[in-house]
């Protein structure tokens, strides 16, 4: 049986950390958790544990929290004695004395379908540029962004009216079959293991909050996908009556394209939502939250928030989610 280490600090991990406890309890038994450092989140800003802390702690395993991972950290996970690592959505950049300490090597989970969308918002970016479909790769960690070389993929399908919120579920849940097939293969040697096809790499970044911007002269289809893409953070938002209202969901409206209107001039409702017109096709806004509210379905919405035909959306520009080469990194 495989001893293993998990490094991560996103509930992502949670469905395959269920797995490795229970079913696949046969195939690798995790002896130590890293994580972040507990931090204060949320509006009243108590220190908090990760999700993957307290997992381990429930089932009385060694938790290791370091603010950076260097020699002493090295030899902490030594000190496990593991035959592998397994990395998800961890937080730390690991260097390669550290990637090799484990017998067999670190192994790292990556929510996309790689060499698509390396980088820190995969699941996300793969939405909001209209992919309809995306997976989780199992690869060989390298000290190069998400560059090793790949086991084993899983994929799922983007549907519509799936937000960044449904698509992580699905792709937590996707871990599972993943892992399952490929701990044993990799524990007898016999995992074979294909380099990713450098040419066709693709790039996104960390999100900001100025990413919510939308710009109506795009697509009412890229529109769309942006808006169900950044759901729920860092959320959409659009100035409606000299409010900022936050956009959940939305879709196309195929009945009719509304562009003589007016870029961003809102044309009516329909029974799913409110329509704007776009660059090109009718945008339907389907879920929306003014200030200090609930996210609503549309119809609720304007009869509490009255939105007229006529009024104008303003346009902003929209910045790029991705590209072909590493964003250049931003010090804060």
């Amino acid at each position: 049986m495989l001893k293993l280490v998990f490094m991560g600090s996103d509930p992502i991990a949670l469905p395959a950390l269920n797995w490795l406890a229970g079913e696949g309890s046969g195939v690798a038994q995790v002896v130590g958790v890293f994580t972040q450092p507990d931090r204060a989140a949320g509006r009243g800003q108590k220190i908090q544990a990760t999700e993957i802390k307290l997992w381990a702690e429930a089932r009385g395993l060694p938790v290791l929290q370091p603010q950076k991972v260097g020699p002493a950290e090295r030899q902490q996970l030594l000190d496990l004695q593991p035959d592998l690592t397994l990395v998800m959505a961890y937080g730390h950049i690991l260097r390669q004395e550290f990637i090799d300490a484990p017998r067999l090597g670190t192994f790292n989970l990556h929510t996309s379908v790689l060499p698509h969308y390396r980088g820190a918002s995969p699941i996300q970016t793969a939405i909001c540029n209209g992919e309809r479909e995306t997976g989780v790769t199992l690869m060989r960690l390298v000290f190069k962004l998400d560059a090793g070389p790949v086991a084993e993929v899983e994929r799922v399908a983007i549907d519509p009216l799936d937000t960044a919120r449904e698509i992580e579920a699905k792709l937590a849940a996707a871990c599972v079959p993943l892992l399952a097939r490929s701990l044993g293969r990799i524990a007898a040697g016999a995992q074979t293991f294909t380099p990713q096809d450098e040419s066709q790499a693709t790039f996104c970044r960390r999100l900001e909050k100025a990413d919510g911007a939308l710009d109506f002269h795009a697509p009412a289809a890229a529109l769309a996908a942006r808006i169900n893409g950044l759901m729920p953070w860092p959320g959409c938002t659009v100035a409606i009556n000299g409010q900022v209202v936050k956009l959940g969901l939305a879709d196309v409206s195929s009945l009719i394209d509304y562009k003589p209107a007016g870029v961003g001039v809102v044309v009516g409702t329909d029974e799913h939502g409110l329509l704007v017109a776009t660059g090109q096709g009718t945008l339907r806004l389907r879920l929306l939250q003014r200030p200090g509210g609930r996210m609503l379905p549309a119809g609720e919405f304007v009869r509490g928030f009255p939105v007229p035909a006529g009024t104008v959306l303003p346009s902003q520009p929209m910045t790029p989610l991705v590209a072909p080469a590493p964003f250049p990194r931003v010090k804060v």
